[in-house]
């Protein structure tokens, strides 16, 4: 993809009313700003690690199909015929895409007073609440099909009986002989915060740069598995999910003129010139979370997080 630049390269605030609406009337700089701008991205497209893409408005995809093939390999002489086995399918399940999307104005006024922060926050607040809304359909989803719990040992008060609880799961899960690995742990913020306060009085964090307690990074790897967060997971116990497994996201790309994105973003924004003086600015995505494997998702329960 192209490397967009905005009109001028100054500071933002010397940006003159002329560039700011000749970057409204640019499609890719519009997405380009929006992709560096938004700081909320989206937990689903995190957690649903799976890209498929929807056409005819959804997808057909297949949950509860095995990892492994229905016979074990065998040894081969040389030269030899290699044994052939059929492929189990999963169940077939059908999925509808959804336009999530949102408009807003900024008047020439607005654009004449306030100059590109008026704009920047319109594009911000647009986005991050497309953002919010597919999170929480994601993590509803997720929710309504991961089932299994399992009761950790003891209260998580010290860093060896977090992991204590996490290492016993992800192992049952292990030897079920599903192939998979329940590795990224999912919080609340309140639950979160209170996680990694108890690693760091455990001294159980990382001393590298990525150290959590230094960077605010999120999420954050430490004692062998993936720690995220988001506000939009209602659950009252932490989830372990693999998220290789977990399930995906469908995108349904509409070609619709006028609309553009960055990739990485999975926001399209478009900006129309309206005739009674103002920008009609728009941010959508068209989407479907889907979960393929509910057992690849396990809510720990007795924490007392």
């Amino acid at each position: 993809m192209a490397s967009y630049t905005y009109p001028v390269a100054r500071p933002e605030g010397t940006l003159t009313t002329a560039q700011i609406h000749l970057l409204l009337q640019s499609p890719q700089l519009i997405a380009k700003r929006v992709a560096d701008l938004t700081k909320m991205r989206f937990i689903a497209d995190y957690l649903l690690s799976g890209r498929y893409e929807a056409k005819g408005g959804g997808i057909f995809y297949e949950t509860g199909e095995e990892i492994f093939a229905a016979d074990s390999p065998e040894a081969v002489a040389p030269g030899g015929e290699y044994p052939k086995t059929v492929l189990t399918q999963g169940e077939l399940a059908a999925a509808k895409t959804v336009k999530w999307g949102l408009e807003s104005d900024i008047t020439d006024e607005k654009i004449s007073q306030q100059g590109i922060s008026i704009v920047n926050k319109a594009l911000v607040r647009l986005s991050n609440s497309v953002v919010r809304h597919v999170d929480s359909v994601a993590m509803a989803v997720i929710a309504s099909k991961v089932s299994s719990t399992f009761a950790s040992p003891s209260a998580w008060t010290t860093a060896g009986k977090v992991i204590e609880a996490l290492t016993s799961i992800s192992t049952t899960r292990g030897e079920d002989g599903t192939g998979i690995e329940l590795d990224t742990v999912v919080l609340k913020p309140t639950q979160y915060a209170k996680l990694i306060g108890l690693l760091v009085d455990d001294k159980a964090l990382p001393r590298e740069q990525g150290n959590i307690a230094i960077t605010g990074n999120i999420p954050v790897d430490a004692l062998g598995f993936t720690w995220a967060t988001t506000p939009h997971y209602l659950g009252s116990d932490p989830l372990l999910v693999d998220r290789d497994q977990l399930g995906g996201v469908a995108d349904e790309k509409l070609g619709s003129p006028g609309y553009a994105s960055v990739a990485g973003s999975g926001v399209e924004t478009k900006s129309d010139r309206h005739r009674d003086d103002k920008y009609e600015v728009r941010a959508r995505r068209v989407v479907v979370p889907v979960v393929t494997e509910p057992l690849a998702g396990v809510k720990i329960t007795g924490t007392t997080l």
